[in-house]
């Protein structure tokens, strides 16, 4: 007998629809051959307006820590300094990567759940020189969106400054205007926002960069920006792609475009807004700072001190559903609830309905 389908309310993969799916089934082309190219090429225009962008967005067969480390091989210069934006486990993970690759990396670190300011970023450009700042948007570990907009007017001030932002659980839920904010590279994975499985991922760079990357040796092959540039002037990739990724991303766009953008942006502030809500009429507070709240999660301190492994299995027995426990050393101190893809209020609703029918055993 097979086992019931378990719906994903965790941060990542989120829940895959039957379209997408099927879409994924779609039946194989040839990855050098003119079918791939014309899909390639179709997809371009509908990424470019998701991103607000002119620059072209390359897609990578690897998760997004593939693109985050090229990011840093590809745009900091030998002898050079990176300035990592930490405030959660993956964004200070971005640093223990750069270092591991022998570059120069310096902190900008706060307390997990507090967002990067502006006036702390311009303090530490001020005084050091440095080839670029990685920014994660919004932190996946402790649902903390930094304010990038109003970062990214910081790094405008220091023209040999790179601004790389990480937009993995964002992406495709929040309007990123990558062209009006000045954004260097912009990336992501599509298990998140996006709804589809792992492996995948989408990331747009502006000529700016891509001149720095010429400045660049030893950038390796696989994540060279310069090649994927080369084969995209081509509509291909520099290697191998997940063709079946990409015939769902296709089908994904196509759903995007269908709602319409701000209503996208919209229904994802509305579910964010409902858990939100939810949460302090239990008991529980929002763990990052006031202001700083994701849209597309909700991470939830543990103020009832609930058991939530306990809960998780009852939501799971009852409803065939999962959240996630929190993150790292927040495990049974905070909970974190998703709501983005192609979840609606009244999913979230159900959900809800669920964790309430749960919460006390």
């Amino acid at each position: 007998m097979a086992s019931p389908h378990i719906r994903l309310y965790i941060p990542g993969p989120v829940e895959v629809s039957e379209s997408a799916w099927r879409a994924f089934r779609t039946p194989m082309i040839g990855h050098r051959g003119a079918g791939f190219q014309e899909l390639y090429a179709a997809i371009q225009p509908r990424l470019q307006q998701l991103l607000y962008t002119k620059n072209p967005v390359f897609l990578s067969t690897s998760s997004a820590w593939g693109v985050m480390e090229a990011a840093i091989r590809n745009l900091v210069r030998p002898g050079k300094r990176v300035l990592c934006c930490m405030s959660g486990a993956f964004s200070d993970k971005w640093h223990d990567v750069a270092v591991s690759n022998g570059l120069q990396a310096e902190k900008l670190q706060v307390e997990w759940g507090r967002a990067i300011l502006p006036e702390m970023l311009d303090a530490k450009l001020k005084v050091g020189a440095y080839d670029a700042v990685t920014l994660i948007h919004n932190e996946t570990s402790t649902g903390t969106m930094n304010p990038l907009a109003d970062l990214a007017a910081v790094v405008r001030k220091y023209p040999e400054t790179i601004l790389i932002v990480d937009a993995v659980s964002s992406m495709s839920g929040v309007k990123i205007e990558m062209d009006a904010l000045g954004l260097d590279v912009l990336l992501a994975g599509v298990q998140k926002a996006f709804a589809l499985p792992p492996g995948l991922s989408v990331f747009a760079v502006s000529p700016r960069a891509l001149a720095r990357a010429k400045a660049v040796p030893n950038r390796g092959y696989y994540f060279d920006f310069l090649e994927f540039l080369k084969n995209h002037e081509k509509n291909m990739t520099p290697s191998t792609p997940s063709i079946a990724h990409i015939f769902a991303l296709r089908a994904k766009l196509e759903e995007f475009f269908a709602e319409g953008l701000d209503r996208r942006f919209a229904r994802h502030l509305e579910m964010a807004k409902k858990v939100r809500s939810w949460a302090v009429a239990r008991g529980f507070r929002l763990f990052p700072q006031v202001g700083c709240e994701s849209v597309t999660l909700s991470c939830l301190a543990n103020a009832r001190q609930v058991d939530v492994p306990a809960w998780i299995k009852r939501l799971k027995e009852r409803h065939s559903c999962i959240f996630d426990g929190g993150y790292g050393k927040l495990k049974g101190q905070a909970f974190r609830i998703a709501h983005m893809g192609d979840e609606t209020p009244e999913t979230i609703e159900r959900l809800l309905g669920g964790l309430d029918e749960t919460l006390e055993g």
